[in-house]
């Protein structure tokens, strides 16, 4: 970020901080429906649009360091292996034979020359195409090979970061972040390596543990001795982007003008990455990528969170911690870095996540109960507006029952670039 624009966000969180109400012209937003979170038809829909249209984080090419590794992938329900090539590419196909549909590989992980079926030896090189079948003779003479290869889906790189996308005709993963992408080029994910991710297994519906972490309305309740002490919720600054990303910034509280805070987690182990701006130094600088990646980023380390569902009350979550490059001064041997997410040992979620995560059953029950009616949301909660707009342009408002749908209430005027928030200060408008 340049000194113009940190200038710019340093307004902001005193806008913020000096507000009565929400900015004007803010819309009002409608409850988002109950039956988002505890209906099977809006879940379905989720996993036919939602999941299969939008670019979805799924590997660290650490996972993949050489040709012919590959990694099994199956957060969305469907079999996804992914290959690092000859050639160096990162490859990304269905994990379906295209004989008889059994698993191509059945390993988690591994590294092979081809990939082959084990239940009819059906044989495949790291670009999907069909190299050998056995007993050839016994096909057609005119058996075509050019069009039996393995399924391939849209696979592209970010940095380090591996995203596919099920959907043939999206964007391109750089056109899919838009602005986002610059604004992570200071953090060097392509210099990022994978220290570690573990998985835990949450009794709720995935929205409902990413929404504990996008916004700071809950910090004061549910973080009073962690989190409340060193973020300054009332400055934090909401950002909305085009398809459905979105982005906060709080500081640290003030200590006589002092905008430097104290660190959350011990990140001593990590060395520093000397791009970062003042801003990733000094505040809380989280993104959501839509739909399902939260992460704060500092200048120490780039730790994703990620939610994926396993039922419409149950869903997996990941916790990834990354960080700048080996045989930076001052690095550690990768395994001796801790995920910072977690408990020394990984077994369990270090305390502030713990802290987001222990009301999740209780709210899913409560949810699913006639007393629940639906989600008025404050201006403070709007990145959860913002996303679920979005959700329904992906799906389709038409594909979606009208009592599921949520208003398109927050217009183009509120998306990155635009901030009228701006106007406002420049016209000593109060909040």
């Amino acid at each position: 970020m340049d000194k113009e624009y940190i200038a710019k966000l340093r307004l902001l969180m005193e806008y913020e901080a000096a507000r009565e109400q929400p900015p004007e012209g803010f819309p009002k937003l409608p409850d988002l429906p109950a039956g988002r979170y505890t209906d099977p038809r809006f879940f379905e829909l989720e996993k036919k649009y939602l999941w299969k249209k939008s670019w979805l984080f799924a590997a660290h090419i650490d996972e993949l360091p050489e040709p012919g590794c590959f990694i099994t992938w199956e957060n969305t329900g469907e079999p996804v292996v992914i290959v690092h090539d000859r050639d160096g590419a990162i490859n990304a196909f269905y994990n379906t034979c295209r004989h008889r549909g059994a698993p191509v590989v059945t390993e988690e992980s591994g590294r092979r020359p081809s990939l082959a079926c084990k239940y009819h030896g059906w044989t495949y090189d790291l670009t999907g195409e069909l190299i050998s079948i056995r007993d050839q003779a016994d096909f057609a003479p005119d058996f075509d090979f050019s069009c039996r290869g393995l399924i391939r889906l849209r696979c592209e790189r970010f940095g380090n970061l591996v995203f596919l996308n099920f959907d043939p005709d999206a964007p391109t993963l750089m056109d899919w972040l838009g602005p986002v992408v610059d604004e992570l080029t200071e953090f060097q994910f392509e210099n990022c390596r994978l220290v570690g991710k573990q998985r835990f297994d949450l009794e709720c519906n995935w929205k409902i543990a990413m929404e504990a972490n996008t916004e700071v309305y809950h910090v004061p309740n549910i973080h009073p001795t962690t989190v409340a002490p060193i973020l300054d919720d009332r400055r934090n600054v909401n950002t909305f982007y085009a398809n459905g990303h979105g982005r906060m910034i709080a500081p640290g509280h003030q200590r006589n003008g002092d905008n430097e805070r104290p660190r959350t987690i011990n990140r001593s182990p990590f060395p520093r990455i000397d791009t970062v701006s003042e801003i990733g130094r000094t505040c809380t600088q989280s993104y959501g990528l839509f739909p399902n990646w939260v992460s704060p980023l500092s200048d120490q380390t780039i730790p994703p969170l990620l939610f994926w569902p396993t039922s419409i009350r149950t869903c997996r979550f990941e916790v990834w911690t990354m960080y700048h490059g080996e045989g930076s001064a001052g690095a550690l041997p990768l395994d001796q870095l801790p995920n910072i997410w977690t408990t020394p040992d990984g077994a369990e979620l270090g305390q502030v996540l713990q802290e987001d995560t222990q009301f999740g059953e209780a709210i899913q029950k409560s949810m699913e109960s006639t007393g629940f009616e639906g989600v008025p949301l404050s201006y403070q909660e709007a990145r959860i507006y913002h996303w679920n707009q979005w959700a329904d342009r992906i799906i389709g408002e038409d594909n979606i029952p009208e009592e599921l749908r949520v208003a398109q209430v927050m217009g183009d005027e509120w998306l990155m670039p635009n901030d009228p928030r701006m106007a406002l200060i420049d016209e000593g408008v109060p909040g």
